[in-house]
C-alpha cells in the first residue's frame, strides 16, 4: 500500500539527509543557526518543557479542549441560553 503524503516526507527526509551529508551534527548546527537568525530578528523561541512526562494535556489537546468549549458554550447560547 503506498500513501502519498508518507512518500512525499520521506523524499523531504532524503533530501535534508543529502543536504547535510547525513550528519546530524551539521544539521543540529543549522537548526541552531537558523534559531540564532529569527532570534535576530526579534522571534522569540519557546523552549520544549523539561518533563514533558509530568504534562496532562500537550499542547494541540488544551487547544482542542478550549475550541471544544468554546463551541460548546457558543451552542448553549443559540439553543437554550447558557448553561451552568
Amino acid at each position: 500500500m503506498s500513501d502519498e503524503i508518507i512518500a512525499e516526507v520521506r523524499d523531504i527526509k532524503d533530501a535534508i539527509g543529502a543536504k547535510f551529508n547525513y550528519d546530524l551534527r551539521a544539521l543540529f548546527e543549522e537548526i541552531k543557526r537558523g534559531e540564532a537568525e529569527l532570534q535576530a530578528k526579534g522571534v522569540h523561541l519557546v523552549s520544549p518543557p523539561s518533563n514533558p512526562a509530568s504534562l496532562h494535556y500537550s499542547a494541540l489537546q488544551l487547544v482542542t479542549r478550549k475550541v471544544d468549549s468554546e463551541r460548546k458554550r457558543q451552542s448553549a447560547m443559540v439553543v437554550g441560553g447558557p448553561t451552568r
